[in-house]
């Protein structure tokens, strides 16, 4: 049987981070009220479908208290109770990691958590605007060890004004000495109405470098293959038998329930759903029986589409026999401009699959373009 997976949307921050454009909200008096209409979606989602994977992610789920996870918990088990759990992570900030938070995630059954370390610089960590220091990044993995929890991933985020090519390759080499399973390292962008796309356009903030990016990418694909780690995504890494489970879900166009404000699901075939991105107009919408979510149903081009845009993310990349199946014209259409990638050593051809190389990786949004139908 197809396993599902099961998304909750945690939208709560104790402050906003400056790089960061997900939907969450730092008034945290509605938490309460929050977590009954999550319990409502939950009921109304339910299924027999086999619950493969969970995640929390937000948002900061690690702000719920031990009431809420049981809360939740609860209502997972009373409504999808046919459940084959491979993981079930939760994304938690360095700050929030106690020996009481520990314990109730070990009880709800929590197999994996998502640390979001971003740096080890303390002057960086107060430019992006984070509440942890260096120093509760390095206590807050030991103390989850210490407390039974045997994979744990790390975000990391490079490129920034304040991060030079040094001190990357220097936490990289901290975070492979730290025992851990799993590393998640984005380059820092420029996202639309954030605090930093604002900084950067008044000139209080100095301007991205494309050349400190670049080269701390490529310091971050030698230090995975040099230390034996899976670069089985553009911006995931990990050891042989650690890769993200749920996250798979997405960039494999595998099935998945959202819950709560501002999630997306996706039934695995053409028809995606996703929540009111409004914590305020969620909880009404539930408590009083309103519609609060929209949908789509893909198209063939859409879905083709759509396999390209996850595919080629992945060190699987395009299978092209999957993808004539979409549409058996694409191969030949596309022909010229593939073996240009491939001349250009951007693509490299693996039997039947289309996969980037890091130079491709660099570019990835470009040949995507290139290769995606028009219309």
């Amino acid at each position: 049987m197809l396993k599902t997976g099961l998304y909750f949307h945690i939208p709560f921050c104790k402050q906003a981070c400056s790089y960061c454009n997900f939907h969450f909200s730092t008034q945290l008096k509605n938490m309460d009220d929050l977590v009954s209409a999550l319990c409502i979606e939950t009921e109304q989602r339910s299924t027999d479908n086999l619950i493969g994977s969970i995640y929390f992610g937000g948002g900061t789920p690690s702000l719920l208290k031990e009431k809420h996870w049981l809360e939740i918990q609860n209502s997972i088990n009373k409504y999808f109770p046919n459940q084959a759990l491979d993981e079930f992570t939760i994304e938690v900030n360095p700050e929030d990691i106690t020996v009481t938070n520990l314990k109730t995630w070990n009880t709800i059954g929590v197999t994996r958590l998502s640390l979001g370390i971003q740096s080890l610089n303390d002057a960086e960590l107060v430019w992006m605007n984070r509440v942890h220091n260096s120093e509760q990044a390095s206590n807050s993995i030991k103390m989850a060890q210490e407390n039974g929890f045997k994979n744990i991933s790390i975000d990391l985020i490079y490129g920034g004004p304040l991060k030079t090519d040094d001190a990357w390759e220097n936490e990289l080499t901290w975070a492979f000495k730290q025992n851990i399973q799993h590393i998640s390292a984005y380059a820092l962008t420029i996202e639309p109405k954030t605090r930093l796309e604002y900084e950067i356009s008044k000139g209080k903030s100095p301007e991205l470098q494309d050349e400190r990016m670049v080269s701390q990418f490529n310091i971050l694909q030698t230090e995975m293959l040099k230390n034996g780690w899976d670069s089985y995504e553009i911006s995931n890494y990990s050891l042989p038998g650690f890769n993200a489970i749920h996250n798979a879900r997405y960039w494999d166009r595998m099935p998945y329930i959202g819950i709560g404000p501002g999630a997306h699901s996706f039934n695995g075939r053409e028809i995606r759903r996703w929540n009111v991105a409004n914590n305020a107009r969620y909880i009404e919408c539930l408590n009083i029986g309103r519609k609060f979510w929209e949908d789509e149903e893909l198209n063939a081009n859409n879905i083709l589409n759509e396999y390209i845009m996850t595919a080629i993310r992945t060190s699987k990349g395009i299978d092209l026999h999957k993808i004539n199946s979409f549409d058996s014209r694409w191969s030949v259409a596309n022909q010229k401009i593939i073996e240009s990638f491939i001349t250009k050593e951007l693509l490299l051809k693996r039997e039947e699959s289309l996969i980037l190389t890091n130079e491709g990786k660099l570019v990835s949004d470009y040949i995507t373009s290139e290769l995606m139908i028009v219309g």
